[in-house]
């Protein structure tokens, strides 16, 4: 499979929003892509979703090809027997082991010789590996939301990990247009732990009342050229998501990634950042 390029037919465990976008970065780098929802329900807002990602591309000139030329390179589904034929898989389901681990399963038992990824942000590669029959042929491909515009993905190896698929991982990395930063697996991995320590502090910050949630932010985008302050990140990624990556670090490497109380009672009270329309700040009208 080591050559460059990204495979011709790429399947997407989850047409959430990180599904959605992992399959828009390869249809328009040219692959088929097959995304499998759990039901119909879920399987028609994943179409909806992927369509007016790809409707923006076309409106901003990413592609040459019109939106209905690119809706024939995608196929939604809600039975992952789709997956068969194609030489990569990667699961985007919610950060849950457990629901990671059956997808995963259920992937490995239809696509037989596919390459599979996961696009956790926290969970081992090795403890997700040690629960499949082909180890060799999994690694970490850590998207970053929002996928489109994003041009970093972490590519984690396992300890079983065969070299030659971290090689076909960069090529498909490069051919999407995006850099591949090859971590090993560890808590966070590199990312994930960078990223929730500063924003866990800002969120302290808050808590404390040191300074509002925009001046801190502007803190860290006019000091330090951060493009987005902690806090508006977290925002865009999810309070919930945040919460869980914390949760995460915290059983693994100690007090430092505590969760605040402020974190958990927000993301209690549904306050989850712009999907819900409020964390932070307000995106009801975004």
């Amino acid at each position: 499979m080591t050559g460059a390029g990204v495979p011709s037919r790429v399947g997407v465990l989850g047409g959430g929003r990180m599904g959605a976008g992992i399959a828009h970065a390869f249809v328009l780098a040219g692959a088929e892509v097959v995304v499998v929802e759990r039901d119909d329900d879920a399987a028609g807002a994943a179409s909806a979703r992927l369509r007016a990602s790809l409707e923006k591309a076309v409106e901003r000139g990413s592609t040459g090809r019109t939106v209905d030329e690119l809706a024939q390179a995608f196929v939604i589904a809600t039975d992952a027997a789709a997956f068969a034929g194609c030489a990569l898989v990667i699961e985007a389901v919610p950060e849950d082991r457990e629901l990671k681990l059956e997808g995963l399963r259920r992937v490995e038992s239809v696509a037989i010789d596919a390459a599979l990824a996961t696009n956790t942000s926290s969970i081992s590669i090795d403890d997700l590996a040690a629960g499949l029959a082909r180890p060799e042929r999994f690694l970490g491909l850590h998207f970053f939301n929002p996928v489109p515009p994003s041009t970093l993905v972490e590519v984690v190896i396992g300890s079983a990990t065969d070299p030659s698929l971290v090689d076909d991982a960069r090529d498909w990395v490069a051919a999407l247009g995006k850099t591949a930063v090859v971590v090993r697996d560890a808590p966070g991995f590199a990312s994930s732990r960078l990223g929730v320590a500063l924003a866990l502090e800002a969120i302290r910050m808050v808590e404390e009342g040191v300074s509002s949630p925009a001046d801190i932010d502007a803190a860290m985008e006019l000091g330090y050229r951060h493009p987005t302050g902690p806090l508006r990140t977290t925002d865009i990624v999810g309070l919930d998501v945040r919460l869980g990556i914390a949760e995460e670090l915290h059983a693994k490497l100690g007090d430092r990634f505590a969760p605040p109380e402020l974190l958990r009672r927000m993301v209690a009270e549904g306050r989850l950042g712009r999907k819900s329309g409020a964390g932070f700040y307000e995106w009801s009208d975004q």
